[in-house]
């Protein structure tokens, strides 16, 4: 009896299943997972892609005429099914007349792709968003070296400094130069103090850090210069000081400092930390400068 219901079974998959796919073996069954696997994904990242953008309103737009239309076919309501038939045929148009900037940026990104991320349409990776968080930070800290105001900003990375949070005013905001410059304004509530960075976010402002109590250091140095290295020297944050008294930029790192640093060089240093930070099993370290006494 079980004999028989396999075999049953096997004649009707091989009848009407197969024969319905069109496999004609297992090398067909491989090929229609693989085309179905590799249709689902772009799919997917397509909806990804338009999620958060106007187009998903404008697709959702687009499925309830297709709804209605076929309500309305089969309720009998001849005009309203003959209107959004006519609407669908030059829906497609229309399609590419409303969604012509996230077609352009799409096809812009598969022509900019290697082939290994062609499929890959995200709005923007986690390298563009650090660049990006680099670039404002950079913006914020040139403007204010120029103003001579004083500002210290700790970026976390793996080591998490919750503490340090905790002792500051919670903000959890994204990372603007605008932000950062208010943040550090002379009398304001929060100048005073440092601005923790987590996960491309201004988690907390006006923090307490540790100072450093190496006795080697110069005598040049200030408070602000000293909460760097300290907290340098219990964690791996990468911490941007400016100097109120000169304007000089500095980066602490490991519990060692960088002076007198421009734009560019401080660009680079954060680039060579935070985004060799994203690759997993690499061994980060400062981006060596040579100090200048200020």
């Amino acid at each position: 009896m079980n004999l028989l219901n396999i075999q049953n079974f096997k004649e009707f998959f091989d009848s009407v299943i197969l024969s319905l796919l069109d496999v004609k073996g297992p090398w067909d069954i491989v090929k229609s997972l693989i085309d179905i696997g590799i249709v689902s994904y772009v799919i997917y990242k397509l909806i990804k892609l338009v999620r958060e953008t106007r187009a998903w309103q404008l697709l959702k737009g687009v499925f309830v005429i297709l709804i209605a239309a076929r309500l309305s076919d089969a309720l009998g309501f001849r005009t309203i099914a003959f209107i959004l038939r006519i609407i669908i045929q030059y829906i497609t148009i229309a399609l590419i007349v409303l969604f012509q900037p996230e077609l352009r940026r799409g096809l812009e990104k598969i022509g900019r792709s290697r082939f290994r991320n062609i499929f890959s349409f995200e709005e923007e990776t986690d390298t563009v968003k650090v660049r990006a968080l680099i670039e404002e930070i950079v913006k914020a800290v040139t403007s204010m070296a120029k103003t001579y105001t004083g500002a210290l900003i700790v970026i976390e990375r793996e080591t998490k400094i919750g503490d340090i949070v905790n002792s500051g005013i919670q903000i959890d905001a994204n990372v603007t130069s605008e932000l950062l410059i208010n943040i550090f304004s002379p009398n304001t509530p929060l100048h005073d103090g440092a601005v923790v960075i987590r996960e491309r976010k201004i988690k907390a402002a006006a923090c307490f850090l540790p100072l450093t109590e190496n006795p080697n250091i110069s005598k040049d140095l200030g408070t602000r210069h000293r909460a760097a290295l300290g907290i340098t020297e219990v964690s791996d944050s990468i911490v941007v000081v400016v100097s109120e008294e000169s304007g000089k930029i500095s980066v602490a790192l490991n519990g060692g400092l960088t002076r007198n640093l421009t734009g560019d060089s401080l660009r680079k240093a954060l680039n060579k930390n935070l985004l060799n930070m994203e690759a997993p099993n690499k061994k980060l370290g400062l981006w060596k400068v040579k100090s200048k006494n200020e």
